[in-house]
């Protein structure tokens, strides 16, 4: 119930659709006769626009969540498994595939190959379901596993958690298959934007994990002068960015992380 209220919550309340609304009521406000609340809210619509979408605004939300965790130490130990956080499919370009298409956030398939083969005897295990409310489809983890094998990682080596759906349940999920022992290594792939949420999330379920972040947005500066070719573009890295955020709130408010926003 609660992945689906999520669903259903951001949709309404993600930057881009709240400032579609305002353009809408402003129009609404003009038919209605008030011309001085549909030129506020119009105005006010349309410069929240161009904000979000050209300005780099979306990079001073970034900015905290990609500095929180550096790379793991790999001469620290040896690993014994790499887990890679779905999240990587191009849900879209999905069904009917040989393989998996890859959308922005790809690194951290490509960037897991590379890993797991510097660590020859680390086990490589993918966390990821179905994230269609409306429709049938099949798990990110199976076609993660066959893009995975394609690559070169030893069939004999990959395990696919394919029931979850949010980071929580990829956490739980993932130490209930894996049962992880005690002193082991284990590495976490996932975007680092998103990276103090998983975090937040495998220590809420016991298992210890150390960060592999990958898919940096920003350069690990603020650039106040590098603005966007285009809107959509703009918007679409606000609306990530202020998602994460709402998402780090709601895991806090429900327990699932024990921090608003978990650090090393």
């Amino acid at each position: 119930m609660f992945y689906v209220v999520a669903k259903i919550f951001w949709f309404l309340a993600q930057p881009s659709s709240l400032m579609e609304l305002a353009l809408l009521y402003g129009a609404y406000r003009g038919f209605r006769g008030n011309a001085v609340a549909c030129r506020r809210w119009l105005l006010g619509g349309s410069m929240a626009l161009l904000i979000g979408g050209l300005t780099p605004l979306s990079d001073l939300l970034y900015l905290p969540l990609e500095g929180q965790f550096a790379r793991a130490d790999l001469a620290a130990g040896t690993v014994a498994g790499i887990i890679v956080l779905g999240g990587a499919e191009d849900a879209r370009g999905a069904d009917n595939r040989e393989l998996m298409p890859l959308d922005e956030a790809g690194e951290r398939l490509t960037e897991a190959v590379a890993l797991a083969r510097r660590l020859p005897q680390a086990r490589v295990v993918f966390s990821g379901g179905s994230d269609s409310l409306l429709r049938t489809k099949e798990p990110e983890a199976r076609a993660a596993g066959r893009l995975l094998v394609a690559l070169g990682i030893d069939p004999a080596r990959l395990t696919l958690e394919d029931k979850s759906r949010s980071t929580f349940e990829n956490a739980s999920f993932s130490k209930a298959l894996v049962q992880p022992k005690a002193g082991e290594r284990w590495l976490l792939i996932t975007s680092a934007w998103h990276m103090p949420r998983a975090i937040g999330s495998f220590r809420a379920a016991g298992f210890a994990v150390e960060p592999w972040p990958v898919d940096f947005r920003t350069s690990g500066r603020f650039e106040p002068l590098k603005f966007y070719s285009s809107l959509p573009e703009g918007l679409r890295r606000l609306d990530f960015a202020a998602k994460e955020y709402v998402g780090l709130l709601a895991y806090r408010l429900t327990g699932r992380i024990e921090t608003l926003l978990p650090g090393p």
